[in-house]
């Protein structure tokens, strides 16, 4: 056994180790400016390109729809404002409340300059309420932005159909794809999807890049102003061993989809139905039959998520809960909040998220220890004893 358990790959991914060999040559040797005229930076100018070319292909794109940015917080950001600038007659965006604070914290700033932000509830099961997300549509809104799939639960939202309600009132509509891409099959060119964020780490690049996706067509105002770069959507220098990384790793992304829908996918189960069937008073959040192959969002009521990671730390395990500290006061996930999780288990709520890189021997370890642990948490809780 390693010493480290990493199952926390929706926070981020383990670097490549052909991701790794591809991108080093550009910190060594291949360092020119990709926009210089001369030969040196040339041939970096003509990699840049072939990434460029390999992120389209896993999106199902055109090379010239791909913009590099630093990543998906970056992209989310330029989407929304970047849009908004296109149609300053429209004040309105309409999103979610279970998106990555990436989209929501930019959407509620942009309610205190005037804007008017709509967000869709939730069922139980973290499924969206399309008819509500439809009447919400009126010829103010200027945007429509739903993530692909939930960080927390895994949950696969219904974007093409979401998109063609957006396209049918002439909306431009968003997509946060950072959870999908590279987990599920996805083709651009058989959507009405406008703009889609990814970043290169959660799909095994380094940290520091990430892409928008601009369908050919698209109204969207300038974020990052400088010099050309990015066909003048986003100046400044290109990060090019990042950029040779992201692309590499789509590259691999595609190569190993089918692994990622089936080994991974049961070494998610088999956590699941582990951990179920040893540890009393727990069950799974989010849509079970509509998400993500590699995440296991399990809610443990009558204990702290917090507490359950610092004892799985001492096993190397690696996981995240689904509470924040704020303040100094300890709030749930906003995700479980809005899906009405009751609040003896929202405190209690912890996120698996495996990679290609873990093992069935990794799974029996975690599934071995899970029992010991709930136990001696449940033995110190006050609210048990309540109960």
């Amino acid at each position: 056994m390693k010493n480290v358990i990493y199952m926390d790959n929706n926070a981020t991914t383990q670097v490549a180790e052909e991701v790794i060999e591809a991108m080093l040559p550009y910190l060594r040797d291949k360092y020119g400016n990709p926009s210089s005229m001369h030969t040196f930076g040339g041939q970096v100018g003509k990699q840049v390109k072939q990434a460029r070319q390999q992120v389209a292909a896993l999106l199902g794109s055109e090379p010239d729809e791909i913009m590099f940015t630093s990543c998906g917080t970056e992209s989310d950001n330029t989407a929304i404002k970047g849009v908004l600038s296109s149609y300053p007659n429209r004040r309105k965006v309409v999103t979610t409340r279970v998106e990555h604070p990436a989209v929501l914290t930019t959407c509620r700033d942009l309610e205190r300059h005037g804007y008017s932000i709509s967000e869709i509830g939730v069922d139980g099961q973290g499924r969206l309420d399309i008819d509500e997300l439809g009447f919400r549509l009126d010829d103010n809104t200027a945007m429509v932005s739903v993530m692909w799939a939930n960080n927390e639960t895994g949950s696969i939202f219904p974007v093409e159909q979401i998109a063609e309600l957006a396209k049918a009132r002439g909306i431009v509509f968003h997509t946060d794809g950072v959870q999908a891409v590279g987990k599920i099959p996805i083709n651009l060119k058989e959507s009405s999807v406008d703009l889609l964020s990814l970043s290169g780490h959660k799909l095994h690049a380094p940290k520091g890049v990430g892409v928008l996706y601009v369908r050919r067509g698209t109204r969207l105002g300038t974020f990052i102003h400088g010099g050309h770069q990015e066909s003048g959507r986003r100046g400044g220098t290109e990060n090019v061993p990042g950029i040779i990384a992201l692309g590499r790793a789509c590259e691999l992304a595609m190569q190993n989809m089918a692994e990622e829908n089936t080994r991974i996918k049961a070494l998610r189960d088999k956590l699941e139905k582990g951990i179920l069937s040893s540890c009393p008073d727990c069950f799974v959040n989010g849509d079970t039959e509509n998400r993500l192959p590699n995440t296991a969002n399990i809610s443990f009521e009558f204990i702290e998520g917090e507490s359950v990671l610092m004892l799985l730390d001492q096993f190397g395990i690696c996981a995240s809960s689904g509470s924040a500290c704020t303040s100094g006061a300890l709030e749930p996930s906003h995700v479980l909040r809005a899906m009405g999780v009751p609040f003896t288990a929202a405190h209690g709520s912890i996120r698996f998220s495996l990679s290609r890189y873990n093992t069935e021997e990794e799974i029996d370890f975690v599934i071995e220890k899970m029992p010991a642990i709930v136990d001696r948490l449940r033995e110190l809780s006050p609210f048990v004893k309540t109960q």
